[in-house]
C-alpha cells in the first residue's frame, strides 16, 4: 500500500520503487525487506508499486508538449510521480536486472516522470543532493566472473548516467546475486549452464543469505547518509 504523508524537517522520506509484476516475487519480497529496514531506521516510506498502480511505461506527447521548454506543463500522471520524487530524501529502486539494464516498466518511468526540465536541463537541478540506492536482482550466481562486468555495466548506466546525471549527491548499485532456484553461471566459452532447482532447507538458507545481504546494502546505504552529514 502507498503511504503519503506530509513531509517536515525531522522526518527523512524514503520513495521505494518496485519494479515487478508479481507481487510474490523475490523482487517484491526484497522491496517488502528494504522498506522495513528504512523504517526502523526512522525513515517515511512511500512505496511505489509501479505495476500494482497500473504505472503505462510508454512516453506520450502529453509527457512532452515541448521538449525544449524546461517549464512546459508535463502530463498530471508526470506531475504526480514528480511530486513524490520531491518529497523523497532517497529514492531505492528494486528490480530484476533484464539484459544488463532495468525492466521496461522502470526505464519507461525514469523516461517519462526524470524529464528534461524536472530532473535534469538545469544548471541547479531540481534533485540535488538526493540519495539513490538501486536494488538489483540477478539470476548469476556469486562466483560468477561475468557479475563483475555486469556491475560496472549497472553502475555506468544507472548511477553515473542517471542519478548523477541528475545531481542526485550519492548513488549506489547493489547487486543481489543468485536470485533464482536455478543456479546460472557462464563457462569459458560463453555458454549459460543452469543447474539443478534448489530446494527444501538448502533454498531456506539461499533465502535467509540474500536477506542478509539486502539489509547489509540498505544499512551500508543509511550508514553514507550520516557520515556524509
Amino acid at each position: 500500500m502507498t503511504q503519503h504523508a506530509q513531509h517536515d524537517s525531522r522526518t527523512r522520506t524514503a520513495l521505494v520503487v518496485v519494479a515487478h509484476h508479481r507481487t510474490d516475487s523475490l523482487t517484491a519480497h526484497t522491496a517488502r525487506r528494504a522498506a522495513a529496514r528504512l523504517e526502523a531506521a526512522g525513515y517515511r516510506v512511500d512505496t511505489l508499486d509501479l505495476h500494482a498502480e497500473g504505472f503505462d511505461p510508454r512516453m506520450n506527447t502529453s509527457d512532452q508538449p515541448d521538449w525544449g521548454d524546461r517549464e512546459k506543463p508535463y502530463s498530471d500522471e508526470a506531475h504526480a510521480h514528480m511530486r513524490r520524487i520531491l518529497d523523497a530524501d532517497a529514492v531505492v529502486a528494486v528490480f530484476p536486472v533484464y539484459w544488463q539494464s532495468v525492466p521496461a516498466l522502470l526505464k519507461g518511468w525514469i523516461d517519462r516522470v526524470w524529464n528534461y526540465g524536472f530532473a535534469y536541463g538545469r544548471s541547479k537541478p531540481r534533485l540535488a543532493g538526493k540519495r539513490m540506492l538501486w536494488l538489483a536482482l540477478a539470476g548469476a550466481t556469486g562466483d560468477d566472473p561475468f557479475v563483475k562486468d555486469m556491475q560496472t555495466v549497472l553502475e555506468t548506466n544507472l548511477s553515473e548516467g542517471i542519478a548523477y546525471y541528475c545531481g542526485f549527491s550519492h548513488s549506489a548499485v547493489a547487486l543481489l546475486t543468485d536470485a533464482e532456484e536455478r543456479p546460472q553461471r557462464v563457462d569459458a566459452g560463453g555458454m549459460l549452464l543452469v543447474g539443478e532447482a534448489v530446494s527444501g532447507a538448502e533454498r531456506e538458507a539461499q533465502y535467509a543469505d540474500f536477506d542478509r545481504r539486502v539489509q547489509e546494502f540498505v544499512e551500508e546505504f543509511i550508514a553514507e547518509e550520516h557520515v556524509a552529514a
